[in-house]
């Protein structure tokens, strides 16, 4: 007849569940099933500690908010981690992210852009005439890249 066994945890653990437990040394978070040691990262290694709680989540080892209130992150960062985890696998985590678009604003574009600002131009024909979003330059102009030239009223005398 099969024994059960407890759970045995080394000492000095913090439990995330009643199965599962990690512990952090030195620069090492290490994850633990009972005595078993399961998983290690490095401590600042946040895209995989991403990884492995979702894991944990999605396998049903354990809950979103266990690992929220284990480690003391907001829930909606495992709701995101898990949905990720759930799309994309554990890859998602690890792929290379989206940088910036190309900037639209080149030093050309912004001289031609002042050039009619200077001619009394209406930014919003300026935008239309080199083909610029109307609020890309409208930030140019309110951030001091670009200045606007004001209308001078002339007094009939």
């Amino acid at each position: 007849m099969p024994q059960i066994q407890l759970p045995i945890f080394p000492s000095g653990v913090t439990h995330i569940t009643n199965e599962l437990a990690f512990q952090k040394v030195d620069d090492q978070v290490t994850y633990f099933n009972g005595s078993m040691p399961i998983f290690v990262h490095g401590v600042s290694d946040t895209r995989t500690f991403r990884m492995i709680t979702s894991q944990f989540c999605v396998s049903g080892a354990t809950k979103l908010a266990e690992i929220a209130r284990a480690f003391g992150v907001p829930m909606i960062s495992v709701k995101r981690a898990v949905k990720l985890y759930r799309m994309e696998g554990p890859s998602g985590f690890f792929k290379k992210r989206r940088g910036r678009k190309e900037t639209v604003l080149t030093p050309p574009v912004l001289k031609a852009a002042q050039d009619l600002l200077n001619q009394l131009v209406e930014p919003i024909d300026v935008a239309k005439k080199l083909e610029v979003n109307q609020d890309t330059l409208r930030k140019a102009i309110s951030s001091g890249r670009l200045s606007r030239v004001e209308k001078k009223l002339q007094l009939m005398g």
